[in-house]
């Protein structure tokens, strides 16, 4: 089962890093799975920063970012797996 938490609002190449626009809150050890038109690929985050701080977690309204294992695109949605 999957939530959406957010979107990508900005991709730093080089760096591996996305920054979400988060719509629910997300916390350091969800998994996520992000959703594009050329991808799809679910990862555990690691870490979070908001405005260059290391952050436990985020809430809704925040811009968040996150190291990505795939280059994503501006818009691809983000969502949140629930185990159940």
């Amino acid at each position: 089962m999957e939530a959406e938490i957010g979107k990508v609002t900005q991709y730093y190449e080089r760096m591996g890093i996305a920054v979400l626009m988060l719509r629910r809150m997300l916390k350091v050890g969800d998994e996520i799975r992000i959703q594009g038109q050329d991808l799809d690929f679910t990862q555990r985050v690691t870490a979070l920063q908001i405005n260059h701080t290391n952050v436990q977690w985020a809430q809704p309204g925040d811009d968040v970012a996150l190291e990505v294992r795939a280059p994503v695109q501006v818009n691809d949605r983000v969502y949140r797996v629930i185990q159940i």
